[in-house]
């Protein structure tokens, strides 16, 4: 953890050699949350003292707005030597989100060629490939020799974010091959690239969902994955680390929804009380409404707990049985569908699965519901309908939530808005209606 206040004393001594050997202790990420918390006077020293290199890993960790607020207020000549030496993914992040004066100033700072690829990558919808997609890559033509791809390397090499690999393309950009820097070093000198080449590349089209990206790459096991237009014209490259912030974005967008809430944009203590509030009471007054109807059920079958005051002690319990089952099953294939383990084709398979489950926890729950039915002194008749009860809604509770997050799913909306809550309230009035349609039956009342 960097001390903010032994960072603030050393700038305030001006004493360049020493900041220098303290920001050398810390990696680009904690030094970036240390930047946040300075004054923009102390921003802008620390980031003067620094070399470009460090300061340009430092401000990619830094907001859109904060980033663009720092290189506005250096000197136009460090700008452009920091702007040059953020990755492009970050550049067109950036520029996206500031105003389009603002970014035209800046994109002027970059040379030619790095302007026009930022500016294709600034093109694709948010939460695509392509609005992921890096341009600091190692790209051969496929027409060169080994030699001529090495000394490529060696003049282009230190700007790459991917070392590991040379992307092969054709004359008119294509992607041709992935080629690996070990490969390439271990042929022979005068070997042309297109004598090695195997065809055999896995892509993504830029506008292809980045969550899906994301999915591929984990289950080919990758550490990148190249980006292609329309054309197969390789247009940038998706790093492991950025998959990997995809993946827990994703993941933290379906534990929020699943509670109920809809996904904060930003962390949690970064996020204001009122922000919170809007966040929750959409779906708390939804779910408030929905849950009014469990009151309309009991009024309906006023006449039947009148007559029959045992059902009462019961209901707290059967109704908390069906949301606990609902919410169970719908967390598991919310999950299995995000990773792609479950398809729409498959719900009959899904639904055999979890009825059958259903069908065996709510035998095992019957039994313990009758014990607590006799334990409690009540008739046994009054046993029998809460056990049979029991076993009812475990088993609808299983049918419903093994289908609506399928068919969400298939109508392309996210199947995490079926939260616990959600589930829990749909099962609440059902359950209901179910117990009191097996007491009637069941008691003759």
């Amino acid at each position: 953890m960097i001390q903010l206040e032994e960072m603030k004393n050393l700038l305030s001594q001006h004493d360049e050699n020493s900041v220098l050997a303290f920001a050398e202790n810390y990696r680009p990420f904690d030094l970036a949350a240390c930047v946040e918390k300075l004054d923009r006077d102390e921003q802008l020293q620390l980031l003067k003292m620094l070399p470009p290199d460090l300061s340009a890993e430092i401000i990619e960790y830094l907001e859109p707005v904060l980033q663009y607020q720092i290189l506005n207020h250096l000197e136009e000549s460090e700008t452009s030597q920091v702007l040059n030496r953020m990755s492009g993914d970050v550049v067109a992040d950036m520029m996206l989100a500031i105003h389009r004066h603002q970014s035209i100033k800046l994109l002027n700072l970059l040379p030619e060629d790095y302007r026009n690829k930022v500016q294709t990558l600034m093109t694709f919808p948010e939460q695509t490939a392509g609005s992921l997609a890096t341009i600091d890559y190692m790209a051969a033509r496929s027409s060169w020799t080994i030699e001529e791809t090495l000394q490529h390397i060696r003049k282009i090499g230190h700007d790459a974010e991917i070392t590991s690999y040379v992307y092969v393309t054709g004359n008119k950009g294509e992607l041709l091959d992935v080629i690996s820097l070990m490969k390439i070093v271990l042929s022979e000198p005068q070997t042309r690239l297109s004598d090695i080449v195997t065809g055999e590349v896995i892509s993504v089209p830029a506008t292809m969902k980045q969550e899906e990206a994301a999915e591929l790459l984990s289950r080919y096991d990758l550490v990148a994955l190249p980006v292609v237009d329309v054309q197969n014209r390789l247009i940038g490259v998706i790093t492991v680390d950025d998959l990997i912030d995809v993946m827990q974005e994703e993941a933290t967008e379906d534990i929020q929804k699943l509670g109920g809430s809809q996904p904060l944009a930003d962390a949690y203590f970064k996020t204001s009380v009122f922000h919170l509030y809007r966040k929750r009471i959409v779906w708390l007054l939804i779910l408030f409404v929905a849950e009014a109807y469990t009151g309309t059920v009991l009024r309906h079958y006023e006449e039947t707990l009148s007559e029959v005051i045992a059902l009462a002690f019961f209901v707290p319990l059967l109704i908390g049985t069906g949301g606990n089952t609902g919410t169970q099953t719908v967390s598991t294939l919310v999950r299995a569908l995000a990773v792609g383990d479950v398809k729409f084709r498959d719900i009959f398979k899904v639904i055999r699965k979890e009825v059958t489950t259903g069908l065996m926890t709510g035998a095992t729950i019957s039994l313990i519901a009758y014990a607590r039915a006799w334990f409690l002194g009540v008739e046994t008749n009054v046993g029998l309908v809460v056990a049979i009860t029991a076993m009812s809604i475990v088993i609808w509770a299983s049918f419903v939530a093994a289908i609506l997050p399928l068919i969400l799913h298939k109508l392309k909306a996210d199947p995490a808005v079926v939260s616990g809550p959600f589930i829990t309230t749909l099962v609440d009035g059902t359950g209901l209606i179910i117990y009191f349609t097996i007491a009637k039956i069941l008691l003759n009342l």
